[in-house]
């Protein structure tokens, strides 16, 4: 069949994270999600996720101008000769940023209609999960203070949480949370490429004592191989980058360059499952473990899971330590015991609660 309908559809959700809401530009961060919805003419509809927070509004329009306009009456059955067709019309666009968000939604959906069309799960379809569930590490906000950042460190291993990811950039927060913590709990530090390559030697020589099961993109700029291969090699810490990473290409370069010890795809940003299997190779050939980027809460996340349920090693799943005020993904992402349960339905498995949806539908002009 063809694709009758491509929309993208913004939400906005209440959220708590215990703390300060973070601003962006000065505005307040908002819980947003940018939901891309497929249907064809049979009336199967797919749910994907393009990469949202303070860029949605361009995520959104690059879908509405750029990407619907090429699908609509295109056969969504062969998904790899249409995302290949779709990337390189669209390449003189730019090769990251809205578009290639937009097609990773886009992507995102064709796998849930290809799903609910064969009545089998994306793990099913990728040929079977080898994990019913995986083990979740609780991504904090960056708070600042010490009481803060120990709060709730504390609060996510009283929830159940496996592990801590903080995003502070003082060493001495992330001290803190490991005295407060012990020495057994995994203690990640995400500190979104702030440092040259001495900086972040010099925070990585203060940092050996903490123990932290990684340390996360340390220099900038993101795409700067040879100083992240630098850090690694001068310091004793692991190194974890790739969320920022424009394509597989891309990927492939930061593994040949030896810098990092696991790798971060973000489904979302990336180019949809279809470009994620192929990072997921890349892991496998070079042989540096895979941690998924995957801070979202709707059809992004599920995809996430099905991906990571086919990796051979169970993964700690990145969650956002956030609280929200309304969940149109219900228990499919919700934590038990720590952990999270691949979705065995069709397609993703859940499609989003359409009266939240509606609820907290961001209007747009």
């Amino acid at each position: 069949m063809t694709i009758k309908k491509a929309e993208a559809i913004a939400v906005s959700l209440p959220f708590e994270i215990w703390g300060p809401k973070p601003t962006f530009a000065g505005i307040p961060r908002q819980m947003d999600i940018l939901f891309i919805r497929l249907e064809n003419h049979d009336g199967v509809v797919g749910w994907g996720e393009a990469f949202g927070l303070s860029i949605w509004p361009a995520t959104a329009a690059a879908f509405e101008h750029l990407v619907t306009p090429l699908v609509l009456g295109r056969d969504e059955s062969d998904i790899a000769s249409l995302m290949q067709s779709l990337t390189q019309q669209l390449h003189i666009l730019g090769r990251s940023g809205a578009v290639t968000y937009a097609l990773s939604g886009l992507d995102i959906a064709l796998w849930d209609m290809a799903g609910k069309k064969a009545n089998r799960s994306v793990a099913e379809m990728l040929g079977g999960a080898k994990h019913k569930r995986l083990p979740a590490y609780a991504s904090l906000m960056r708070y600042g203070t010490q009481e803060l950042v120990v709060d709730n460190a504390l609060r996510a291993m009283d929830m159940g949480f496996k592990g801590i990811k903080l995003h502070e950039t003082q060493v001495a927060l992330v001290q803190s949370a490991r005295s407060s913590l012990g020495a057994d709990v995994p203690l990640m530090m995400d500190v979104n490429c702030p440092w040259t390559v001495e900086e972040s030697l010099n925070a990585a020589s203060q940092l050996q004592s903490s123990n932290l099961l990684w340390l996360e993109e340390p220099v900038w700029p993101p795409e700067d191989f040879e100083g992240l291969a630098q850090v690694k090699a001068r310091s004793e810490l692991s190194i974890a980058a790739g969320e920022n990473n424009i394509s597989v290409t891309h990927f492939e370069q930061m593994l040949k360059a030896r810098c990092v010890d696991f790798i971060q795809p973000s489904v979302t940003k990336i180019g949809g499952i279809s470009a994620f299997l192929k990072v997921m190779a890349l892991s496998e050939r070079y042989k540096v473990p895979l941690m998924p980027h995957s801070p979202y809460f709707g059809p992004g996340f599920l995809a996430t899971l099905h991906l990571a349920s086919r990796l051979d090693e169970e993964v700690m799943i990145e969650y956002s330590f956030t609280q929200l005020g309304a969940n149109p993904m219900g228990a499919s992402v919700l934590l038990e015991n720590g952990h999270l349960s691949i979705p065995t339905g069709p397609g993703l498995g859940h499609d989003p609660d359409q009266d939240i949806v509606r609820e907290f539908k961001v209007r747009r002009p």
